[in-house]
């Protein structure tokens, strides 16, 4: 009987150590081992809202899912929306989209989120100062802090490909001169930040979000709705298909 009780103890210390390993592991892994980790970040045009407005990342996702690439979308936000399954695979919901927030608060946050997801490959970096825009902030300081966002992600990996966006404008009625000045800057702006930010290991490349962007591509103000955030997706595509490994 004591043998038997001794063999019970024997046999619960090892399940027990095992289960604690197979924790140990699952949180190990926890960081993405894919060869192409892509990081979209931004604000609430990343985050999405739906129904109310879509984000470009679920068409950007089925586009790279049909022709076959491998990726991992990375983030320590989860889009926990209801989408469709495409080819009998999930969404991957993954991103760093946050509704509202400036490019100084992204800047402020980014070292602490890399940290829990590890370094992109790939960052795609959305509207780079539109919430300043919208919130009067100055022009300058957007972007300053646009730079030293592409200083962070490069600090990070110093190979990482950033796709900087030329931003697509508001909704035509809401553009008053000094939004529409502020954007037009911007988008000749970021040809200046892709040029002068990028390295002999580390692309910069601007995408044309705004040219061919209309009122029928948002869902209200700024947002875009579905027929948006497919052309924004193919944009990225287009870009994307020369980038990734």
């Amino acid at each position: 009987m004591i043998q038997k009780i001794k063999l019970l103890v024997v046999v619960l210390l090892l399940l027990t150590f095992n289960a604690c390993n197979q924790d140990d592991d699952s949180s190990s892994n926890s960081q993405s081992p894919s060869i192409n980790k892509i990081l979209a970040l931004g604000a609430s045009r990343v985050e999405g809202s739906r129904p109310e407005f879509e984000s470009y990342r679920y068409e950007l996702w089925k586009d790279l899912k049909e022709n076959n690439w491998m990726f991992d979308f990375i983030g320590t936000q989860t889009d926990e929306s209801s989408y469709p399954t495409f080819n009998n695979m999930n969404f991957d919901g993954d991103h760093e989209g946050r509704g509202g927030w400036t490019s100084g608060e992204i800047l402020n946050g980014l070292s602490g989120w890399l940290n829990q997801t590890g370094s992109a490959d790939i960052v795609l970096l959305s509207s780079p100062g539109g919430n300043d825009a919208l919130e009067g902030l100055p022009y300058s300081q957007a972007v300053s802090n646009i730079n030293y966002i592409i200083d962070v992600l490069q600090a990070d990996n110093p190979s990482i490909t950033i796709i900087l966006e030329q931003m697509a404008p508001g909704r035509s009625d809401i553009m008053t001169s000094e939004l529409t000045e502020f954007f037009t800057q911007m988008q000749q702006e970021v040809l200046n930040i892709a040029a002068n930010k990028t390295t002999t290991t580390s692309s910069v490349m601007a995408v044309d979000m705004f040219t061919g962007f209309n009122d029928d591509l948002l869902a209200d103000d700024v947002h875009y709705n579905e027929a948006g955030a497919v052309f924004i997706a193919n944009r990225y595509y287009t870009i994307l298909i020369n980038v990734l490994e």
